[in-house]
């Protein structure tokens, strides 16, 4: 083909080519246009959903694997009272002339650097009992524990005891000599809450009734409690009779000469005193109550002194 003649075709070509490109620009006018129509006539909330499909370029994001959600726990500090405990009981029955005794070979296999005590033919006995009363956590698993020694003669001396636990609580290891301290003090108690003495009448005879069956297993427990109140007696009951000596009450309510509204509710404590054949026992019980129908029923039996004045509504 001369060169005149592809010249005059691609001048020729060149206007089709142009042509094209501009029909398919109008078809993809036309189609947004109809695209757009169609989503208003479904709602502005698709409008808006398709103008910023529109204009934002489609991006594909590789998947970015999940990681591990780390559980973080805290290891709770194990108590070695009871290990401290059963040293001193071991320690204090041991003597460097049998140290093949058992109790030699159990205080050394709890403290091995711990020297086993001497004491003298005529020293006084071992002690009667051991219990741990103090636990105090001085580091990182290192301990001083609090053990008392009640002797027969009621003399009572307070060991000291060093003791190392392991991170996860599951061992223990006495690392050094017992130590004697003072005991501890009396702690200050604040003034209990039953300011309210309360006369005989309808509550002091209802918890007399009530702490007979409990205590006694005269009549049934169940019949002096509040709907919904579960409590069970104790089997075998301990005694055999029940006295009530004195009721204090946080609220005046409990004073009362006439029954209250029905859902009137009471705290008390109620000094006793129970009989058994072992002689006289005097005790003394929290309860709270409520008022309903004309009588006082149990709603709750407390477990501790409610010093702050506040009661658990057994329901």
């Amino acid at each position: 083909m001369s060169p005149g003649k592809q010249a005059a075709e691609r001048e020729a070509a060149a206007p089709m080519a142009a042509g094209a490109r501009l029909e398919a620009m109008r078809r993809r006018v036309r189609l947004s246009r109809l695209a757009v129509w169609t989503v208003i006539a479904a709602g502005p909330i698709a409008l808006a959903v398709a103008v910023a499909l529109a204009s934002t370029p489609a991006t594909v994001e590789a998947a970015t694997p999940s990681k591990p959600t780390a559980v973080r726990t805290t290891a709770v500090a194990a108590d070695p009272a009871g290990y401290a405990q059963l040293f001193i009981h071991a320690w204090l029955r041991s003597s460097t002339d049998d140290a093949t005794s058992a109790q030699a070979r159990l205080a050394q296999s709890m403290a091995p650097d711990v020297e086993l005590p001497n004491p003298a033919a005529h020293a006084q006995p071992a002690p009667q009992w051991v219990t741990a009363v103090r636990s105090a956590q001085r580091a990182d698993g290192a301990w001083s524990v609090t053990v008392a020694a009640q002797y027969s003669d009621t003399a009572v001396r307070y060991y000291a005891v060093p003791v190392a636990a392991d991170r996860a609580g599951a061992s223990f290891t006495v690392t050094g000599a017992p130590a004697v301290v003072a005991g501890p003090v009396r702690a200050e108690v604040p003034k209990p809450p039953y300011s309210v003495r309360v006369p005989e009448g309808d509550l002091s005879a209802a918890l007399g009734e009530f702490l007979a069956a409990y205590l006694t297993g005269a009549g049934e427990v169940d019949r002096y409690l509040s709907p919904g109140v579960s409590l069970s007696p104790l089997s075998p009951a301990p005694y055999t009779t029940v006295t009530v000596q004195q009721v204090s009450a946080v609220e005046e309510a409990a004073a009362a000469e006439s029954m209250p509204a029905d859902g009137t509710k009471v705290r008390v404590l109620a000094q006793v005193e129970a009989r058994d054949t072992g002689g006289r026992w005097p005790l003394a019980y929290e309860l709270a109550l409520t008022a309903r129908s004309g009588r006082w029923e149990v709603s709750a039996l407390e477990s501790g002194t409610a010093l702050d004045g506040s009661a658990r509504w057994t329901r």
